[in-house]
């Protein structure tokens, strides 16, 4: 009673009507046990766990991201429904957060694979080199058995598709590169400057690196005034003003991480869409199923398809989206690669990396890229071996001129667990490509030996497929008989339907398609937004 009157200065007297008044009640001291029984009590206490109710703004996850059942989403008629999570279905999705913040649009991701990793697998103090994730069949199912034509091909499925291990390698494309296109260059310009500022492009990574600089340095020497440094997604700041920073390698993961606090959206995981919907030229929202086979509708006013190269044109196929193009002129780089070393003595400290890039251009069909020194450009937690001599590569990617009779088909005879017709694939390369590697081999000689590489290995073809840039199975154009979308990814003759990934590349010059693939879906994603605010 003296408690509950030293709590309530208010109360006069301990036989007081207090009804209808508010009183704090004080809490009753409780023994707790702690170092070996010795006993705590009064003012003394120290709760428990059990004895501290839980913030009411904090929700518990079984799961490092918040997930939205398949039921709860069939509820809902969202404003888009993004199919694929990889780098288009990512950039589109972070572009449409933040052009919607606090306007309520309903925005929901469906994502085929399952939640694998919350970073990039390189900002894992564990993995020693992203390579070795390349070898797990969760990250990476090998397709030679299947598609004996494209045997280099593996495909993924995961919460950020294949940026969780990618190289971050992100060279623009060259103008000349825009020549196939609807669209050309200074109509991405803005959208390369947007991708690269967020996903902080840089190329100071190799600053002081008397390797790298010595070597760019007899390239230029020798000729090659283009040659550059080869920029990189890499978050290179320091953590400041209390701001810690954790990722280094950027992968679609901070695209959806931004999205997800600027306007929450719906995410589900192991969701398997197997038929877009559609009626009288309009999409209407998608089938999707869940590993148990259930089945599901999701409704939705536009739906971009961003689930590669092959699942895209699959699901448009299967969902009998017309077009005559839809699932041809597949095109990817051929993949050369070659090696020599440098003394180790040649160099100063600090040795560093190279990571030198000569650039594709109307004369030089394909990009070569210098790497090294192997194996130190991967190593963080490991003991470095003082080696004398240093193991430099080269990696030669070579335009593929598109082709019709390249292409996806499906195999009504061979369907999934889903009951949709799994792919064939059948690829070759023409006169020209054949023509390109050769050249580009010949270019590969020619800059060996002006950085004054020894012990040269002989160069090395690689399987089509395995440099894993595949493309244009859902290519962007003007004619519906030769491509399958617009300028603006959207589906020829199907009002709400868009492409965003790298299946819309019409063409690819030698530069890596993702950065591109990158800037064309966030373009999309405006173009959305202006048609919904008409």
């Amino acid at each position: 009673m003296k408690k509950l009157i030293d709590h309530n200065p208010h109360l006069s007297h301990p036989d007081e009507d207090i009804s209808g008044q508010k009183v704090k009640v004080p809490s009753l001291p409780k023994l707790v046990t702690v170092n070996r029984n010795r006993q705590i009590t009064n003012e003394t206490i120290v709760p428990t766990y059990e004895d501290c109710p839980p913030s009411p703004d904090i929700e518990f996850l079984d799961h490092w991201f918040p997930l939205t059942s398949l039921e709860d989403m069939e509820k809902i008629h969202y404003d888009v429904i993004i199919i694929g999570s990889g780098a288009g279905g990512g950039a589109a999705l972070w572009r449409l957060c933040e052009q919607w913040q606090n306007e309520g649009k309903r925005i929901a991701v469906l994502e085929r694979g399952d939640l694998l990793l919350p970073t990039h697998v390189a900002n894992l103090p564990t993995a020693k080199t992203a390579g070795k994730f390349l070898q797990n069949p969760a990250f990476h199912i090998p397709r030679a058995e299947e598609w004996p034509e494209f045997p280099g091909a593996k495909q993924f499925f995961g919460l950020g598709g294949r940026t969780l291990q990618w190289g971050g390698a992100v060279p623009r494309f060259h103008p000349a590169d825009f020549r196939e296109w609807p669209l050309k260059l200074d109509d991405l310009v803005q959208y390369y400057q947007i991708a690269e500022q967020v996903m902080k492009v840089t190329t100071a990574f190799i600053r002081d690196s008397d390797l790298h600089y010595t070597l760019l340095e007899r390239l230029r020497k020798n000729g090659y005034h283009d040659a550059t440094t080869i920029p990189r997604t890499l978050d290179l700041h320091e953590s400041e003003y209390g701001q810690i920073r954790s990722n280094v390698l950027f992968s679609s993961i901070e695209f959806i991480a931004w999205a997800f606090n600027w306007n929450p959206f719906d995410l589900a995981v192991r969701a398997n869409v197997v038929k877009i919907l559609h009626e009288n030229g309009k999409a209407r929202g998608v089938q999707v199923m869940s590993p148990d086979l259930k089945s599901y509708t999701i409704h939705g006013k536009n739906v971009v398809v961003s689930g590669s190269t092959f699942e895209t044109p699959r699901l448009l196929l299967h969902s009998g989206i017309p077009g005559k193009a839809i699932g041809r002129y597949l095109i990817n780089h051929s993949f050369v690669s070659t090696r020599g070393f440098v003394a180790r003595e040649d160099f100063e400290e600090v040795l560093g990396i190279a990571n030198i890039l000569l650039p594709s251009s109307k004369e030089r069909p394909y990009q070569i890229q210098v790497h090294g020194p192997f194996p130190y450009e991967f190593y963080a937690y490991e003991t470095k071996p003082l080696m004398t001599e240093l193991e430099i590569s080269l990696f030669g990617f070579g335009i593929v001129e598109p082709n019709r009779d390249n292409r996806v088909v499906l195999d009504q005879t061979n369907v999934d667990t889903y009951g949709v017709p799994k792919l064939n694939v059948h690829f070759s390369y023409g006169a020209q490509d054949l023509a390109v590697i050769e050249q580009m081999v010949d270019e590969m000689h020619k800059a060996i030996e002006s950085m004054n590489l020894d012990n040269i290995t002989s160069p090395c073809l690689f399987p089509p497929g395995l440099d894993f840039h595949e493309a244009g199975t859902c290519r962007m154009g003007i004619d519906p008989s030769t491509s399958v979308t617009n300028e603006f990814g959207q589906v020829h003759g199907m009002s709400g339907l868009f492409v965003a990934d790298n299946s819309i590349l019409p063409f690819m010059g030698g530069a890596n398609p993702t950065l591109t693939t990158i800037a064309i879906a966030m373009r999309t994603a405006d173009y959305i937004v202006e048609k919904e605010t008409r």
